[in-house]
């Protein structure tokens, strides 16, 4: 089989294919052949050492996956060879063939194609962990999320209209707000010409966000911190600005809010029942058609460069993945 493969840790252009013996699956296991791969923003920090989950080398990144069956482990059951299938597997999908528990892998309903399928897990995994394990979002409270046009921001968008918020979403640019407000945004926030904390004391007629979904970190974090609501709820996702921001944690105090972490990998670890029952709801959401992984570029496998380039330059409107 054919692998991208991080042999030592650094950007993207120092990662290289290789040809490999195809694994075969063990008592309990499926392999799956991978026809898409998704990438995400922690994808560029793990093949430089950078992000919290540290695989011996060499690896091959992409967590998320999508393609068919295609051989049974010793006992499986429930399983057909040529049954499409989807799986979340933390790292080491872009590659031709991976081996997965067969528990751990969920069927792909019709009218999802591959690489949707492949970008459900950790995006709208995250945004359903997020907020409703973590955020307990209601309907009729105000959800603003940073960086609303990724495919972290844009999971959230979907998922919070969904759940009745009132969406406000914040981007860098019109052409990505209107990306958001096509997913469900009621309201948007140009952060490239408005300051983010005027912005949304505007909105909320000064009295701030319930619930904030922050995708980007940097500069953004503690403004948008000084908008939140009595009792609001700060999520910490992800920090695609770049710099880990430093909260004063005064604003907590003063604010009467919480700031709350989102793991979505260890959540799964942790909690697989909850994991599962938010999985089978975001299926059948895509299957009725109320949510869509929307995927920004499909790009062969051999051009992996150009597409961490697309991340890594917070170019990409959706997902992004690697097709094989």
């Amino acid at each position: 089989m054919k692998a991208l493969l991080c042999e030592s840790h650094g950007p993207a252009e120092g990662l290289v294919i290789r040809d490999m013996a195809a694994p075969q699956p063990g008592p309990g296991e499926i392999a799956i052949a991978v026809k898409a791969a998704a990438l995400n923003f922690f994808d560029t920090l793990i093949i430089e050492n950078r992000y919290q989950t540290k695989p011996d080398l060499p690896f091959s990144p992409s967590a998320e996956c999508a393609g068919t069956v295609a051989a049974l482990g010793e006992g499986v059951t429930g399983w057909r060879i040529g049954e499409r299938v989807a799986a979340w597997l933390g790292y080491g999908a872009a590659r031709e063939r991976v081996v997965i528990p067969a528990d751990n892998a969920v069927r792909v309903p019709d009218g999802l194609s591959d690489a949707q399928a492949a970008g459900l897990f950790v995006t709208y995994g995250t945004a359903m962990h997020g907020l409703i394990q973590r955020a307990g979002l209601k309907e009729g409270e105000t959800l603003a999320i940073l960086g609303a046009a990724g495919g972290a921001g844009l999971a959230a968008v979907e998922i919070g209209a969904l759940l009745g918020a009132r969406v406000i979403a914040c981007a860098s640019s019109a052409e990505k707000l209107a990306l958001a407000r096509e997913h469900g945004a009621q309201e948007a926030i140009d952060y490239a010409l408005e300051d983010i904390r005027a912005g949304l004391r505007r909105l909320t007629e000064g009295r701030g966000v319930d619930v904030l979904y922050d995708t980007v970190g940097g500069d953004l974090a503690e403004p948008a911190l000084r908008s939140m609501a009595w009792e609001g709820r700060y999520l910490v996702v992800g920090f695609a600005g770049g710099a880990i921001p430093r909260i004063p944690l005064n604003l907590l105090l003063l604010k009467g809010c919480d700031l709350r972490g989102v793991f979505w990998g260890d959540f799964v670890r942790r909690d697989p029942e909850a994991q599962r029952a938010n999985m089978e709801k975001l299926l059948a959401w895509a299957a009725d058609g109320c949510i869509r992984a929307h995927v920004h570029a499909e790009i062969p496998l051999e051009r992996w460069v150009e597409a961490y380039a697309l991340i890594g330059d917070r170019k990409a409107k959706g997902k992004v993945v690697l097709t094989l």
